[in-house]
């Protein structure tokens, strides 16, 4: 059967790979083929093939790929399953039935090394949690997002999958040359796509190992010369870019509100600040807002651009995002 398929040469076909699987292009209904030094890589939407590669889609004949056998299928039920790199997460308080969806995970076509199970709740300042490891050896692994690669180790850091189009929807808003502080970066899945859109940024976290993470990361993505990782409080540690950030990002949603003075000692005479928050649905955006402008006082305009509902943190709460022009004035 003829499809579309991005051809490259082989040396470059892993990375392009990686790139249409980011772009959700891939097509996994027909095999790879390779033709000497040529590598034709079937796509299932030309228009979310990168635009650069889209002159290399050609028409050919590729074998149609045998279905994959998926953990439901094996079970018999449909397993909650979250994907981290190659990861596989699973959340059961009954050990046997969390066994038999990491042997099911396992037997499957899922591209995993390892299947871990939640074994506790996020705990502690550095909101990490604890995990048991059912099938594989390890806790880090290397996670793609948005054309971004992030190394991590879920045993160390925090970090949410979940969260991944809505970081997408705050970094498409950065320009080239912006100053950026991003008071709690962990791994950077904020601070390393905002530096590849040309921002200048200098990221924090409490986690000194998620700051030697993001220092890496910076470096895979090659925007190093452009992020300072900065391990420690952001209180005490970011007085030197104090009247110098054009945009800000406080993700830490349970108690952002606390370091609000430190957000407007570190604005520009113009900022734009992404404030995320837990909140009851009876008032999701009310607490925030009403905390970003008695930090603001009378030096700062405070202007509410966006009130966005991220997604449902526990019943009848909301994680949500503020987006906020500050002015001064």
């Amino acid at each position: 059967m003829s499809v579309p398929c991005v051809a490259v040469a082989r040396e470059r076909g892993e990375h392009v790979r990686e790139r249409l699987a980011d772009a959700d292009a891939l097509d996994s209904d027909h095999e790879i083929a390779v033709d000497g030094n040529t590598i034709y890589i079937p796509v299932s939407d030309p228009e979310r093939v990168p635009s650069d590669l889209a002159e290399q889609i050609e028409m050919r004949d590729a074998a149609e790929r045998d279905r994959p056998k998926t953990p439901a299928e094996i079970l018999g039920f449909e397993p909650s399953l979250e994907r981290l790199g190659d990861i596989v997460i699973v959340d059961e308080d009954d050990p046997d039935r969390a066994a038999a969806i990491a042997e099911a995970v396992m037997a499957s076509d899922l591209l995993c090394e390892t299947v871990l199970n939640r074994a506790s709740p996020i705990e502690g300042e550095l909101r990490v949690r604890q995990w048991d490891v059912l099938a594989g050896n390890g806790t880090e692994t290397v996670h793609r997002e948005y054309g971004h690669a992030f190394a991590l180790d879920v045993a160390e850091v925090y970090f949410s999958p979940r969260l991944a189009t809505e970081r997408h929807r705050v970094v498409t808003q950065v320009d080239a040359g912006e100053t950026v502080v991003d008071m709690f970066a962990g791994v950077g899945p904020y601070a390393v796509p905002m530096a590849s859109r040309g921002a200048d940024v200098v990221a924090c976290d409490l986690n000194s190992t998620a700051i030697e993470y993001l220092r890496a990361n910076a470096e895979r993505n090659g925007v190093a010369d452009r992020v300072t990782a900065i391990a420690g409080d952001v209180r005490e540690t970011t007085t030197e870019y104090a009247d110098t950030a054009d945009r800000l990002v406080m993700n830490l949603p349970h108690s952002a509100d606390e370091f609000l003075d430190t957000a407007v000692a570190l604005a520009g005479d113009e900022c734009a600040l992404h404030y995320y928050d837990i909140q009851h649905e009876d008032d999701p955006f009310g607490p925030g807002t009403e905390a970003i402008r008695a930090a603001a006082g009378d030096e700062y305009a405070v202007d509410v651009e966006t009130e966005r509902l991220v997604r449902s943190y526990a019943p009848h709460e909301y994680n949500v995002c503020l987006d906020v022009r500050l002015t001064r004035m």
